[in-house]
């Protein structure tokens, strides 16, 4: 099994700025790529970013490019994600997962695991 835990939401103007961070423990070997999905308020869970075991290959969706930027530590076993330009419909629970392969991890169905969410909420 692989644990994870967020952390760094909060609320932030538009055109603020904030970076999550997500905490692996466990089997971490066992899912060696990670990667962050939203769920906003009625809407279905969304893939937002993707970053594979050496961090050479990452993967974002198209309303997040250039605004986001996923990173991780392996020495600590932390993924972030860092996100600038934030706009209200970037408000939602934000989720950290881990997986296989980021190819595998383009869609929830492709997720082996979890964590429990964070909230972030943009402000007009």
């Amino acid at each position: 099994q692989v644990q994870l835990r967020e952390s760094g939401g909060g609320l932030v103007q538009a055109g603020g700025s904030l970076r999550l961070s997500c905490a692996a423990s466990g089997r971490t070997y066992s899912a060696s790529a990670m990667g962050w999905f939203r769920q906003a308020p009625g809407k279905e869970r969304e893939f937002v970013a993707t970053i594979n075991w050496i961090g050479t290959r990452t993967r974002y969706a198209d309303s997040v490019k250039g605004r986001f930027t996923i990173s991780r530590d392996n020495a600590k076993n932390t993924v972030y994600l860092q996100m600038n330009s934030l706009k209200p419909e970037d408000t939602a629970v934000y989720f950290c997962a881990a997986g296989r392969t980021t190819q595998a991890m383009d869609g929830p169905g492709g997720v082996e695991y979890w964590g429990k969410g964070t909230l972030v909420t943009v402000s007009s």
